[in-house]
């Protein structure tokens, strides 16, 4: 593990991610501003961003606020070859082996899968990081993550007939992390992918297959796969968590307005149907049925949850904190029929009705029938329910 940092330089970084100064936000705004007025705010709020063209704004910006004090102070990484304009204040992303790789088995990873290739992205990482640009073969990949909303999402770089470079703007809204692409400048959020501001605003990033598992269940999963190391040419105190704490609160930082009281705001949920008016899978009810047999987006679902993945945002050693557990969903059609699922024998082992095959998180079936068939997966997230509502407030909510 690399040396951990002093701890007045910790607080600063914490205090930097978070907004700053610790000043509350400003309350949502009451009524749309002209597009005149949106303009001429954005540019007397943001005027070290010369080059966005806030013309374009598609959303209101008293509803943006200034979190790090400059554009890349949480510095992204680049993939060797995967970038035309390199960022100048980022880091390099190497991968070596799962299985070279002596992460605690509870570590949470982002598992992303595209074309059949699968990487690992540990969340000890990326929180200090926020924004990998990669490639999956041909495939220009961003792999991104926001503590604050605990969203780890991957999109297709390919947007507006060009490959974009991605950094961390340092801005937020709706505590949700705002991307900016090196090529136009404009501002991206993360948690739908949509550009918000700039020459790309209205433009939306394809999403990708993502999920957050425990880095035990990766590796044994897949040792060959790629993933990332703590070698990114930065001295970062990779495996200490610099929001101890934060998904105990009431709050979530930075957030402005009430937050959906439907659920807890940091209770984790898996959002299902991002392009609909969206469904979400409580983890607290998930943990207890183990299953969910749902139906997001037209499209009937499984939703899987086992055991043994840490919060990334809990203790202050990540290997250290609760069990918090690990969801991943998936298309539940196969070879023409719906497959319903329970619980299996094992923890983290589901069956279904159909043929009695044995499926693992990662919907491989493991033993059966079925045994080496794939479910593919649904487009999904886990993530804090407060930002799932934030951005689709018209969500469901899952009961078993």
């Amino acid at each position: 593990m690399t040396r951990a940092l002093p701890a007045a330089l910790l607080a600063a970084i914490l205090a930097s991610a978070c907004g700053g100064d610790g000043a509350p936000s400003p309350p949502p705004p009451t009524a749309a501003l002209a597009p005149a007025d949106r303009e001429a705010r954005f540019r007397a709020d943001f005027p070290d961003w010369p080059n966005t063209d806030f013309s374009r704004a598609a959303v209101d910006p008293r509803e943006v606020v200034r979190g790090c004090p400059g554009r890349d102070c949480l510095p992204p990484l680049d993939a060797e070859g995967a970038v035309s304009i390199p960022a100048p204040q980022g880091g390099q992303a190497r991968f070596a082996p799962a299985a070279s790789l002596g992460y605690a088995d509870r570590m949470p990873v982002a598992v992303v899968t595209v074309d059949g290739i699968a990487k690992g992205y540990p969340l000890h990482i990326l929180t200090w990081h926020e924004v990998v640009n990669d490639r999956f073969g041909d495939r220009p990949v961003a792999v991104t993550y926001c503590p604050l909303c605990n969203t780890a999402l991957a999109f297709d770089r390919r947007a507006g007939g060009r490959v974009l470079d991605f950094g961390v703007s340092g801005n937020l809204r709706h505590s949700d992390l705002i991307l900016w692409d090196r090529q136009t400048e404009s501002w991206w959020q993360q948690a739908t992918g949509e550009a918000i501001a700039g020459e790309l605003a209205g433009a939306v990033l394809t999403p990708l297959p993502a999920l957050i598992v425990s880095w035990g269940e990766f590796r044994r999963a897949h040792p060959g796969a790629p993933a990332l190391t703590e070698a990114t040419g930065f001295e970062r105190a990779y495996g200490i968590n610099p929001y101890e704490f934060y998904d105990a609160l009431a709050q979530p930082f930075l957030f402005p307005g009430t937050p959906d009281p439907r659920l807890p705001a940091l209770e984790r949920v898996v959002g299902l149907d991002r392009a609909g008016a969206g469904l979400a899978v409580p983890f607290s009810a998930l943990k207890q049925a183990k299953v969910a047999n749902v139906e997001a987006g037209g499209a009937p679902a499984a939703v899987f949850w086992a055991p043994g993945t840490a919060s990334a945002l809990d203790q202050r050693e990540i290997a250290a904190s609760r069990d918090v557990g690990a969801a991943a969903a998936y298309d539940a059609r196969l070879d023409g029929r719906v497959l319903r699922f329970a619980p299996g024998a094992a923890p983290g082992t589901f069956v279904d009705d159909a043929t009695g095959s044995t499926w693992d998180i990662f919907g491989r079936a493991v033993a059966g029938p079925l045994a080496g068939r794939q479910l593919r997966p649904a487009l999904h997230t886990a993530e804090f329910w407060f930002a799932w509502a934030a951005f689709r407030p018209g969500t469901a909510i899952w009961a078993p």
